[in-house]
């Protein structure tokens, strides 16, 4: 082989590594899901390891349960891409895509959606839910998100079903932030 062919087939080979790999994914949550806390992903993690501790925390309760879903979504990236997190043997990268892959079952979300559109929208609806203006919520879940319309999703949201595998991925956030802080390395 020549040198030109092999730079070729190095360059193509490159080429679809980089094809096959899964995006990275960013989030973050907005303002108001943060104020008074000092680290977002600890005051996530805190709040969906109770919510989806049992189907009746969040039953009836639509805008809590938005709140819920949309910081899972955060908790999954962040414990998927944050440094911080960088060769713990405890985080499964599959145990939050299942999970991803039920809570979104159970309202609907397309699988190739961006984190953050669904964080964005369902802080969104939360909102105006808190405010009493379920039309406004309803309209906050747009259809390329949540295709089988907002107000669907509202009452989806306020009947959430059992969500094991949530549960289990925000559990398993929760014991690692709890060891790392044993280890001193969680609190900066």
């Amino acid at each position: 082989m020549t040198s030109r062919t092999m730079l070729s087939l190095a360059a193509a080979l490159g080429l679809a590594a980089c094809a096959a790999q899964q995006p990275q994914h960013n989030a973050r949550l907005p303002y108001d899901a943060v104020i008074g806390a000092g680290d977002p992903l600890r005051s996530a993690v805190a709040t969906t390891s109770t919510a989806f501790s049992s189907p009746n925390r969040l039953a009836g309760q639509p805008e809590q349960a938005a709140r819920a879903v949309a910081q899972m979504e955060f908790v999954a990236v962040e414990m998927e891409t944050n440094p911080r997190f960088t060769g713990e043997v405890s985080i499964s990268p599959a145990r939050y895509a299942r999970a991803r892959e039920e809570w979104r079952r159970a309202l609907g979300i397309p699988a190739g959606t961006a984190p953050q559109r669904v964080i964005d929208s369902l802080y969104a609806s939360a909102r105006a839910l808190g405010s009493g203006q379920t039309e406004a919520a309803a309209a906050a879940l747009p259809p390329s998100v949540f295709p089988q319309g907002g107000a669907a999703t509202l009452t989806r949201l306020a009947a959430l079903p059992a969500l094991p595998l949530t549960n289990q991925a925000a559990v398993e956030a929760n014991d690692t932030l709890r060891r790392q802080d044993g280890q001193g390395r969680g609190r900066f």
